[in-house]
């Protein structure tokens, strides 16, 4: 996964169609489960490239996002929480930037024991 690669433009967005169409796709692509969320949840397997609209912000998915994985609403610090439901579920291991899979790879649980947690101590 290359974080590092520049923000595609809207001219190098994939767009799964225009007006009604792209509406009714987008609705079908991501879930926002709560506005104060910084995470979005796939709804489909999303390939790289794709751009999805969320209000008036465009995100091209810099990563594949498969099925029920969260990618990034907007950047997310590294030690920032990761939210999701209006609540934090995690912290970020690292930055992440919009239109990247959030995942075990950048995001730690606060709760939970894993392997990364494990690593840290």
């Amino acid at each position: 996964m290359n974080h590092s690669r520049a923000a595609l433009s809207s001219a190098e967005c994939r767009w799964a169609g225009t007006g009604l169409a792209a509406e009714i796709a987008q609705a079908r692509h991501v879930l926002l489960l709560d506005p104060a969320d910084n995470v979005l949840l796939a709804l489909a397997d999303l390939p790289a490239g794709l751009c999805i609209r969320d209000g008036d912000t465009t995100i091209a998915l810099i990563d594949a996002v498969p099925l029920g994985n969260k990618l990034a609403r907007m950047p997310i610090a590294a030690g920032s929480k990761v939210i999701k439901h209006g609540a934090p579920i995690g912290s970020a291991t690292r930055a992440i930037a919009a239109g990247a899979l959030v995942h075990l790879h950048n995001l730690a649980s606060d709760y939970l024991a894993t392997p990364a947690t494990e690593r840290a101590r």
